[in-house]
């Protein structure tokens, strides 16, 4: 099954390419801000400390990663709307979708063994398999991090190949002229894509999803115990806790909208440029914004560094 993108206009209005980078370059400005606060952070804690936790160390692939999504996205539309001829060269239009797809993984590892990582260390069972495993998840994180980075990089090398075919067309009409232009166009494997597609999420997805259900269990049996046992003062660890459980929450929310917006995006399905392929880049660039901007607000940590720095930029703006 084969889809076939039509011909895009060859020059993009004035004011749709103004829309589409103010838009995005606001989404990915923000992006790359928030992620580099979270980088910045865990790498002041690695230097002062001489060692980082390791959330920090998942937190600092994650963002990483999430930058440079964004950077390739604005890098992207920067390409095909000032050179479409660079951008549909052989090659180049690949190299892009194998970008995105390689990073769209690794974000999606990364957070998987965070969510892990989350269950391991607050979940509280008493299995000898889930007790060694609490000691060791430490020491084989780092592991597991680059062991996701070279899978996500190999399995994302796949799409570059019998997936996508770029044509060109040397005598299309320009209206009201006697003239032609070259015009390219793209033609998909639906099948192919959707199918190498989920078979790229499935692990990292029901490791997230299992994880994160069976954190969710405990916490609900350890908040009746804490409320057979109330004292009327509030758990600090508890609060910790349900961050922590808010957070893998809304990356579940923002990830199913982030996942059809990319595999439409990706199956070129809508001409290139138009409302809904713009919605689904829009989308695709709000969705590490969001979820960086929540992992800030529900890491008390980062939560605190932040509102230090909003109060010297404050108090520098005064002067």
């Amino acid at each position: 099954m084969t889809n076939t993108c039509s011909p895009p206009e060859a020059n993009l209005s004035p004011l749709k390419i103004v829309l589409i980078f103010t838009i995005m370059g606001t989404e990915c400005i923000i992006g790359i801000v928030s992620n580099g606060f979270i980088v910045a952070i865990n790498a002041a804690e690695w230097i002062q400390n001489k060692a980082i936790s390791t959330s920090g160390r998942i937190l600092c692939f994650l963002s990483i990663t999430r930058i440079a999504l964004q950077s390739l996205m604005i890098l992207e539309i920067t390409f095909y709307s000032t050179s479409p001829r660079l951008y549909y060269k052989d090659g180049v239009y690949d190299t892009f979708k194998v970008g995105f797809m390689f990073l769209h993984y690794c974000s999606l590892w990364f957070s998987a063994w965070l969510s892990c990582f989350y269950f391991v260390k607050i979940a509280d069972f008493s299995y000898r398999l889930f007790l060694k495993l609490k000691w060791r998840i430490t020491g084989l994180m780092p592991w597991l991090l680059w062991l996701s980075v070279f899978f996500a990089f190999g399995y994302s090398m796949l799409f570059s190949y019998g997936i996508y075919s770029v044509h060109c067309n040397n005598s299309f009409p320009i209206p009201s002229s006697n003239s032609t232009k070259k015009i390219y166009f793209t033609e998909t494997n639906v099948f192919n894509l959707v199918l190498l597609f989920n078979l790229g999420i499935f692990i990292p997805l029901i490791m997230f999803i299992l994880a994160a259900t069976l954190l969710i269990i405990s916490l609900k049996r350890h908040t009746l115990h804490m409320k057979s046992n109330a004292t009327g003062s509030r758990d600090p660890s508890m609060e910790a806790h349900l961050g922590a459980i808010r957070a893998i929450s809304y990356f579940v929310i923002l990830y199913i909208f982030n996942a059809v917006a990319l595999l439409l995006y990706m199956s070129n399905i809508f001409d290139a440029n138009s409302c809904w392929d713009i919605l689904c880049k829009i989308i695709m660039a709000a969705y590490p914004v969001g979820h960086s901007i929540l992992l800030i607000q529900e890491n008390s940590g980062l939560k605190r560094a932040w509102k230090q720095l909003q109060s010297r930029v404050h108090l520098y703006l005064k002067k």
